[in-house]
């Protein structure tokens, strides 16, 4: 081959790259992302040079500089009007810059924010050699019980890994409900998943369960995964594009312009219907409905008790963000298909929840149980396929999520010589012995319970009304029939507490830094505000429940 022809061949095929447009990025609207996601890389780089006497101390301060930082600029996109009249589709067409991602964002930066707090706790466990500890383990990569581990624990280490995987999970969550297309949803999926997985396995105390309840979730997580892939894939083979746009289209039959080698699998339903079936079900995995449940109660028990409250907030908030943009911007035109399996799942869901609550005799599997109530509830108003149903959702996740770190705070406070004390029998007689902290956690179960004057009733009674006007009322009535059956053990714990002897063996209060006490200080005062003067905040979601198409 002549050197002229070599020549042509590269100039050639060199022609069509130098036309490769430069990807358009709208730094300011992905701000909030961009925040986080820096400061946890500034966060792993503080791990390699910061020494480690001050490393605690430089990684809270910069965790909650970027969580309160990116929070401000959702803020200031909101007051900007990109969650109502500017709202749109950012960075090529892979995130969705609108209402209900924005408010979402701001629920899990705030969540993220109150975990930060919890994460940084070191008042409650007595010092160790001098020094005060966390809830995590001296030196993770160390054997539980081994030399190295006692010789961390004796040097007083600390991992303060922890706070660049919380903002790393923070990042991923702010991506996964503003996702636009299926592999920056997948993307997404991984990037939170990854440091949640790894969170769960770095309890100071009962590293064994803590590492177990770890492994659970990571191959359940990895399965669930596994399937959201799959489905992904198939609706690829279906619609020709991971798009939500243009899957939207080929479902409603509006679509132009097919390419000619997708046109033999274009409209193919039984690809259509097995996907979204997989995708789904990789969210509902993350939202802990029944039948994916199965990882709930274990985690929870076992994760390092800030951990859980973190994951149990921020993870469904994420989730359920996802779930709404899929069914409601991908799938209406699906409406028919995925309502009556949705509503079967969130019957199953409500009352499975509620019944084995009943027979929980650890608090934390108790709350687990309760979490996964809580799913069924909102699928209620994602079951409600209308605006109402929307802006429901986002209140009840809103309300929810403060709560829950609120109430797993109090968990921590709780302690005996093993570390918490999270057996029910324990708590018998908390009232009388520590009559504020178990009013606190009171208020806190009188949410979950729905009961009025709590965020919990304001929030039910949005999901519920919106699921009754969009024509599932046999899902209402077994919602109100799980709630009654819910508000009997949230109340035995109440009895539990203020009506028992308090037992001479009984745990102690730990006296908590600020930092807990400001958590479980906005996770009451939220709760209340929201249940007496929920309005501004309903007519809040209700601004930002239109989804930009």
């Amino acid at each position: 081959m002549s050197a002229t022809a070599v020549h042509s061949l590269w100039t050639t095929a060199a022609d069509p790259i130098s036309k490769i447009d430069a990807p358009k990025i709208e730094y300011a609207q992905l701000s909030p992302i961009l925040i986080v996601i820096g400061a946890a890389i500034v966060g792993v780089l503080i791990e390699a040079f910061v020494p480690r006497k001050s490393r605690y101390y430089v990684q809270v301060f910069v965790s909650a500089v970027a969580l309160a930082a990116a929070f401000a600029a959702v803020v200031a996109l909101a007051a900007g009007g990109y969650g109502t009249t500017k709202a749109h589709i950012a960075a090529m067409g892979a995130i969705a810059v609108d209402g209900p991602a924005l408010f979402l964002q701001g629920t899990i930066l705030l969540a993220g924010l109150l975990g930060v707090f919890t994460f940084a706790e070191r008042r409650l466990d007595p010092e160790a050699h001098g020094n005060r500890v966390d809830s995590f383990a001296a030196q993770a990569a160390s054997v539980p019980g081994s030399d190295s581990e006692k010789a961390a624990v004796k040097a007083g280490f600390t991992t303060t890994e922890v706070f660049p995987l919380l903002l790393f999970a923070v990042g991923g969550m702010l991506i996964f409900p503003a996702a636009n297309d299926l592999l920056t949803l997948f993307v997404a999926l991984e990037v939170f998943s990854l440091p949640l997985y790894l969170l769960c396995a770095v309890a100071r105390r009962k590293r064994l369960l803590s590492q177990e309840a770890a492994v659970k979730y990571f191959l359940l997580g990895a399965f669930a995964s596994a399937f959201t892939l799959f489905g992904i894939a198939l609706l690829y083979g279906y619609a020709g594009s991971v798009s939500y746009a243009t899957i939207s289209q080929v479902v409603d039959g509006t679509i132009q312009n097919v390419d000619p080698a997708l046109a033999d699998t274009m409209g193919n339903d039984a690809l259509l219907l097995i996907g979204v079936a997989m995708v789904v079900m990789g969210l509902l995995f993350k939202v802990g409905a029944v039948p994916f449940h199965m990882w709930t109660p274990d985690v929870y028990q076992g994760a390092p008790t800030p951990v859980t409250g973190f994951m149990a907030a921020a993870t469904k908030v994420a989730a359920f963000g996802a779930l709404l943009r899929l069914l409601y911007v991908v799938l209406p035109g699906l409406r028919w298909d995925w309502r009556p399996v949705m509503m079967a799942v969130a019957i199953v869901t409500m009352l499975g929840g509620a019944i084995v609550a009943i027979t929980q005799t650890d608090i934390k599997r108790l709350l687990a149980y309760s979490s996964i109530a809580h799913a069924g509830f909102i699928l209620a108003g994602v079951i409600a396929t209308s605006p109402d149903g929307v802006s429901s959702v986002l209140f009840y996740l809103g309300a929810y999520s403060f709560v829950t770190i609120g109430a797993f705070a109090v968990v921590t406070l709780v302690r005996d010589a093993g570390g918490e004390a999270t057996h029910l029998s324990k708590w018998a007689g908390l009232g009388r012995r520590s009559p504020l902290v178990a009013a606190v956690f009171a208020v806190f179960l009188l949410a979950f319970a729905g009961i009025p004057l709590t965020s919990g009733f304001a929030g039910k009674f949005a999901v519920f009304k919106a699921a009754a006007e969009g024509g599932a009322g046999a899902l209402v009535v077994v919602g109100v029939i799980s709630s009654a059956i819910a508000a009997f053990f949230y109340i035995r714990v109440i009895v539990l507490m203020f009506f028992s002897e308090p037992r001479p063996d009984g745990p102690t209060v730990a006296v908590p830094s600020p930092l807990t006490m400001t958590a479980i200080g906005v996770g009451v005062a939220v709760t209340l505000v929201l249940g007496v003067a929920p309005q501004y905040f309903l007519d809040l979601a209700g601004q930002a429940g239109v989804f930009v198409r």
